[in-house]
């Protein structure tokens, strides 16, 4: 089953990954955010509740299903606390959860993904934001 998914990545391969992952895996981690732009770029539709996908760690495995149990697309000066939360980062306020998530997207892998050294994200930036729930682990 596990093997028929789609994939679901976290961040890019690495450190962020790789504890994003983990915390999938010990169930902090109920939520993720993607900017509305990626899926656009990607050519893909957003995903819809109902929606299972296997979560892929660093080195490629497939390690565990999610299911998205609510999707919705929001301005990132939207964000609420509960979301930002429940990201299972230890964040504990929206301008923590921001602060990391701009770090992310104004990094190097991200831009360099994008093409755009100069990428930034504003209140006004469209993010999808998903909750999920762990399915089964491999």
């Amino acid at each position: 089953m596990i093997d028929d998914l789609p994939a679901f990545e976290f961040a890019f391969p690495g450190p962020l990954r790789d504890r994003l992952v983990a915390a999938v895996l010990d169930g902090t981690k109920t939520t993720t955010t993607g900017l509305l732009q990626d899926y656009e770029i990607d050519g893909e539709p957003l995903p819809v509740v109902g929606h299972r996908a296997a979560v892929v760690d660093s080195a490629g495995r497939r390690v565990a299903v999610i299911e998205l149990t609510e999707v919705r697309v929001c301005r990132l000066g939207d964000v609420d606390l509960r979301h930002a939360v429940d990201e299972g980062e230890g964040d504990d306020s929206v301008a923590a959860w921001r602060a990391g998530h701009e770090a992310y997207w104004h990094g190097a892998d991200y831009r360099g993904w994008l093409g755009d050294r100069d990428f930034t994200v504003d209140d006004d930036t469209l993010a999808v934001l998903e909750r999920f729930r762990l399915v089964a682990v491999r």
